[in-house]
């Protein structure tokens, strides 16, 4: 009874949170991207990012929040389909667009004599081809839910171990788990071991600028750090939050596939997990830089410049 009260508590609370944070990161961002002569890859690619987590949210939060508020399961053998399929292709849209970000962020704090300068984006527009081949590689890998989910509604269960309360996995051939689950762990182990190696490049460039600060604040000069390195340390606590929550929820999906017996308690981690990144990675975003700050200073000086002309008139 205490962790259905919790339950309704936290999937609904995470999904409303989520989605606000997201929608608030996606509109500064595009804000920032319209009003800017120059076009930047990395505020594209974080728009694609928080679009990735509100589909995550939607297709895990909403049914989650009805399954734990008790209601009657509202999806058919169609609808089923499309939302678990819709999850698992934005779970991989989610590693796959993180690891690009580092990628591209890591590649921008470059040092201009260094060979990874080569790679930047000419145009933000360069990163689409990019944002093309990862929709297409997790719809692939992801096309078996396709055939291997329904509705627990139109079925007769009274074990639902395979099943997430309203859709029902129903077992796959061996064939086709040997095909699928390779590619999974092939994609995320490439994606991630870029993230990684980014990311360890960026903490190296970064160390690097904070022993030249030192040195120039012994000097008695002054140096502002350039907005490039303060949104290196935006991703990089970025990539922290997608690596705990990411090895976490690998972890409690081992324990869950070892477990010989029922615990409700394991999925509904599990389940915490998944929303948890897709929560919490725009509030670091926020956090960060300010992002809801510098919008209502924005819409504010707007407000007043429009009061100001209205009282002149």
């Amino acid at each position: 009874m205490v962790l259905k009260n919790i339950e309704e508590i936290i999937f609904p609370s995470m999904t409303v949170l989520g989605i606000l944070g997201n929608m608030s990161v996606s509109v500064n961002y595009m804000f920032n991207w319209w009003g800017s002569p120059e076009k930047k890859p990395i505020h594209l690619i974080l728009i694609h990012l928080a679009f990735t987590n509100i589909i995550i949210l939607l297709t895990k939060g909403l049914p989650n929040t009805i399954v734990a508020f008790g209601l009657r399961n509202f999806l058919d053998d169609i609808g089923c389909k499309i939302i678990v399929y819709l999850a698992r292709v934005a779970r991989g849209l989610s590693i796959c667009t993180s690891s690009l970000l580092t990628v591209v962020q890591a590649i921008f704090i470059s040092p201009r004599a260094s060979g990874w300068r080569r790679l930047r984006p000419k145009s933000a527009w360069h990163i689409l081809p990019f944002f093309l081949f990862i929709w297409i590689l997790n719809a692939l890998i992801s096309v078996n839910l396709i055939h291997s989910i329904t509705s627990t509604g139109l079925m007769n269960i009274s074990q639902l171990k395979n099943s997430d309360n309203y859709c029902y996995f129903m077992p796959e051939s061996q064939e086709i788990k040997w095909i699928v689950l390779p590619l999974m762990v092939l994609r995320d182990a490439v994606f991630q071991g870029a993230m990684g190696g980014a990311s360890g490049y960026m903490v190296f460039l970064l160390h690097k600028h904070h022993q030249h600060v030192l040195y120039l604040q012994n000097s008695k000069h002054l140096y502002r750090t350039p907005p490039e390195l303060r949104a290196a340390q935006s991703v990089l606590h970025l990539m922290l939050c997608f690596v705990f929550f990411y090895w976490i929820d690998c972890a409690f999906s081992l324990i869950l596939s070892l477990s010989s017996r029922d615990n409700n308690l394991t999925p509904n981690t599990l389940e915490f997990l998944t929303l948890g990144y897709a929560t919490f990675s725009p509030l670091v975003l926020i956090h960060r830089d300010g992002l809801l700050v510098e919008c209502w200073n924005a819409q504010w000086e707007k407000l007043r410049k429009c009061l100001s002309h209205l009282y002149v008139q």
